[in-house]
């Protein structure tokens, strides 16, 4: 069984990975963090936006920056089963089958336009997202640890698309959107490209697989207060409860809200979860499990706003860290349970906070 790293260090590995995917893909800091979020809680990534807005590249430079194994799978209507997992085949001087992996055996799986393949080849990447394992012809082939697959669909283009099914959206940890930059980002973008040669940006790595499940063993021990327990739990009920909503977040959706929420912590250098967590990770965690009423689906009624709403309904618990022992100096955090970053000669951090640019640590955190 792989160590946990502690707190301090995971968070600063966390800090270096997002540090080199933003010198590399000019994405908004919160959406990256969100993305890094769903691997460190063991999950899978869907990211739904317009051509062009850099979804490959930012699966790419992932993969670099943790130092994990990559691929690309285009989906298309004609492609198969078997061209994702693999299958068994001839060998004619041993005179047997043998098993040939498919593009799925890496770490980190990019399955580009999942919504262009027809059901029975995006079923083939359910029990890959679940199971991290591959059935065929009987035998069962483990996948890679970590295992992530992160899919990309077109919002705007319907034709020749197939509906992502329900029990599909459902498997993934959370669904975001890099959207467009602004005119200083796109600037950005183009003083990026003049200073290189190559036409796709990439990056040297600041982890590699066995920092990764270390830095997923520290999610697991991150502690969830029950009244932060029965937050998340009050949150899903309310989006069931709500008439634009013909079925609201699963239980599973519960569960993958839960871990989401104590992966946050860690990148924020917390032992525990706040209900700011909680709230940060809500909308990707749970709004696309949602299935809206046909009457809300007319209106264009957007299912974040049902999150949003349960949000606005449920009382927000009050909750302050319990110390399972004083801190120390060899401790990773401080009397307040939160990472305290190193500073310069002038007192100011010396890392942009993983909350996001402008966003810093506060009291507020807490409670």
């Amino acid at each position: 069984m792989t160590d946990a790293l502690g707190i301090r260090e995971a968070a600063e590995r966390s800090d270096a990975v997002l540090d080199r995917i933003g010198s590399a893909a000019v994405v908004d800091r919160e959406v990256l963090e969100t993305i890094l979020t769903a691997v460190l809680a063991r999950g899978h990534v869907l990211l739904e936006d317009v051509p062009g807005t850099g979804k490959t590249v930012t699966a790419r430079v992932l993969a670099e920056a943790l130092g994990l194994e990559f691929a690309r799978i285009q989906f298309t209507p004609d492609l198969l089963p078997s061209d994702i997992t693999g299958s068994n085949v001839y060998n004619e001087q041993e005179g047997r089958f043998e098993f040939a992996e498919g593009p799925v055996f890496t770490n980190v799986v990019l399955a580009d336009e999942i919504n262009r393949a027809p059901p029975k080849t995006q079923a083939a990447l359910l029990e890959t997202m679940e199971e991290r394992q591959v059935s065929v012809d009987g035998e069962t082939h483990q996948l890679p640890d970590p295992f992530v697959v992160v899919a990309t669909q077109n919002p705007i283009e319907q034709e020749g698309t197939f509906r992502l099914p329900e029990a599909q959206r459902d498997r993934f940890s959370v669904k975001t959107s890099i959207g467009y930059n602004d005119v200083e980002d796109e600037m950005e973008l183009l003083a990026r490209r003049a200073d290189r040669r190559t036409l796709a940006p990439s990056v040297d790595p600041a982890a590699d697989a066995a920092t990764v499940r270390a830095m997923r063993e520290t999610a697991e021990d991150v502690r969830v207060d029950e009244d932060v327990r029965r937050y998340i739990v009050h949150l899903a009920r309310a989006t069931r409860d709500d008439d634009r909503a013909a079925v609201g977040v699963s239980p599973r959706g519960i569960q993958r809200t839960f871990e989401a929420a104590r992966a946050r912590a860690v990148l924020s250098g917390r032992e525990y979860v706040t209900p700011d967590d909680v709230k940060r990770i809500a909308e990707p965690a749970m709004a696309h499990r949602i299935v809206l009423t046909t009457d809300a689906g007319v209106e264009g009624v957007d299912a974040r706003e049902i999150v949003r709403d349960a949000m606005d309904a449920v009382d927000v618990p009050g909750v302050a860290p319990e110390m399972d022992e004083p801190p120390s100096e060899e401790s990773p955090t401080g009397g307040d349970g939160n990472f305290h970053r190193p500073v310069d000669g002038d007192g100011n951090d010396d890392a942009e906070s993983a909350a996001g640019p402008g966003e810093t640590d506060s009291e507020e955190d807490l409670f």
